[in-house]
Parts: structure tokens; sequence; C-alpha cells
């Protein structure tokens, strides 16, 4: 999942400020734009292996655009950090699941040019998080 970051500016006496808006209370920080996203990596990591830890749902990812109008993060700077939440969910159990060998064949052929799911089961289990976290 593609989680957006804002990045505060900083300068030669200051570090690279990072705020995750879509993880309330997930902050970061780094000497370096590099390192400030690394950072950010770490944190939203944890923050959703604890959120995963106590039953929480995993709030909806919302897009920069949406995001870049509030004035909060007027002179912010948006990188976007890709998490594998599927991973932070806990163990696998293998199911079974009838589909259209068409919708089969076209989730494939997604998969296959979209590397960031890695698989058939990582499309189908990042595409039902999203759709849960997106109602609520």
């Amino acid at each position: 999942m593609l989680y957006p970051i804002a990045i505060e500016p900083g300068d030669e006496h200051h570090a690279y400020g990072v705020t995750v808006p879509d993880l309330p209370g997930c902050f970061s920080a780094g000497d370096t734009m590099e390192e400030a996203i690394a950072k950010a990596k770490e944190a939203i990591t944890g923050h959703i292996e604890i959120l995963v830890e106590k039953g929480w749902d995993i709030p909806s990812v919302s897009s920069v655009s949406d995001l870049a109008k509030d004035p909060e993060f007027a002179g912010y700077t948006w990188a976007m950090v890709d998490i594998d939440v599927t991973r932070l969910l806990g163990g696998s159990e293998k199911i079974n699941v009838t589909l259209p060998k068409s919708l089969i064949d076209r989730i494939d052929r997604y998969v296959s040019t979209h590397p960031e799911f890695k698989s058939r089961s990582g499309f189908l289990a990042q595409v039902a998080l999203e759709r849960i976290a997106k109602s609520g």
C-alpha cells in the first residue's frame, strides 16, 4: 500500500520532519530527505503493527492531491512510501475462491505489470484491505 507522507522542510540546522496524515500520531524525522523517507517507512510499519496487535482497523489511504489542499501542509514536500500491509496482518491461511476464468486472467495480467502486488493472492488481499478500509 502506498502511504503519502508530508515532509516538512529542513535545512543544515534542522532535520526533515515527517507526518503520515492517514495514520494519526505517526511521525518521524531524518537529517536528510532520504533518511526522513526511510525512517517514515519504519514509523509506518511500527504504527500498523500496533494497530493490528490491538485489533484496530487500518485507516484507508488518501490521495496526495486531496491531502496537499490542506493548509496545514503548505510548503511541505510529498512522497509515497510503499508498505506491504498484508505482511503485517499476521499468518496466512489458504482458502478456496471461485472466480470466473476471464477475471482470473485479467487479475494475472494486471499483477504481471504491477510488481507491487507480488502475486495474485497479494493483489486480492490488498484490494480487499483497501475496500474494507474505505467502508470504515
